[in-house]
């Protein structure tokens, strides 16, 4: 009966995500809204970042990754560059929240002093809010291997909004732990 619950929760968190970034890109050119930025605390509850940008992986890669590397690569106008991608994520991209991952990424600058507290520690709070939503869990931190394609996904995700990524930027992956999440209404 619990899984049944988590799983629920599950599907509830990830169709809210894909709601809230629906509205970003076709409301505010694609500015992370607060639901999108999470308070990241540690298991003692010392806050490592008030808002970190997390980014929502598909499950299926291949065609939206070559088309944001497209993007990103056919010009030099940056501004063009993302507005096709911002269009392209404003029609049916989030229309399916069963077509991500639950297992959300984040981009940090090489070297990044957090991202190597947060890989240290194994673990993170993750809080968000926005509305009358809110969400809380746990989730498990890795650093994303230089070969896994949700890395190269969120690389040029990230570059479509800032061009000056660098290949060496540090990505992470925070995987919810279910069992430790509550959603609420405030």
């Amino acid at each position: 009966m619990r899984q049944l619950r988590n799983i629920a929760l599950q599907q509830e968190f990830i169709g809210w995500q894909c709601r809230i970034r629906q509205m970003s890109v076709r409301n505010h050119e694609g500015m992370p809204m607060p639901a999108m930025r999470p308070r990241i605390s540690s298991r003692k509850g010392d806050v490592l970042s008030p808002a970190l940008t997390v980014l929502l992986v598909p499950e299926e890669m291949g065609p939206s990754l070559a088309f944001l590397r497209f993007q990103v690569q056919k010009t030099t106008e940056h501004k063009q560059a993302r507005n096709a991608v911002v269009s392209y994520f404003a029609g049916e991209f989030y229309q399916l929240p069963e077509l991500f991952r639950d297992e959300m990424t984040a981009v940090f600058a090489p070297s990044s002093p957090l991202a190597a507290q947060m890989v240290k520690l194994k673990e993170v709070l993750m809080d968000f809010e926005q509305y009358s939503q809110s969400y809380r869990m746990f989730a498990k931190v890795r650093q994303i291997g230089a070969k896994d394609e949700a890395r190269d996904f969120s690389l040029w995700h990230a570059r479509a909004f800032n061009p000056n990524i660098p290949n060496d930027s540090v990505v992470l992956g925070f995987k919810p732990d279910w069992r430790s999440a509550i959603g609420a209404v405030v």
